[in-house]
């Protein structure tokens, strides 16, 4: 799975099989935790993560939701600036 972006220990990735791996979801991971997150509606699709990991984690997406969406479309990898 390409890394998308990493930041305060957090590593950001996202599968580009879409035809498998529907609805757009990014991965995260954090230590030992690790949760799925819906792209377009930040809902968590399996895991957990720390409450503030978590709440980064959806800060960042917010802020790059419209890059992830197109990203997941066209399957074409970029990285992604980090949560400063």
């Amino acid at each position: 799975m390409p890394v998308l972006s990493s930041f305060y220990d957090i590593t950001i990735t996202m599968y580009f099989r879409q035809v498998e791996h529907n609805p757009p979801h990014i991965h995260a991971k954090y230590g030992n935790d690790s949760v799925v997150i819906g792209v377009r509606d930040l809902k968590i699709l399996e895991g957990n993560l720390p409450p503030r990991a978590l709440l980064m984690v959806k800060e960042w997406m917010v802020i790059h939701r419209d890059k992830l969406l197109e990203m997941w479309e066209t399957q074409k990898f970029e990285k992604i600036a980090p949560l400063d």
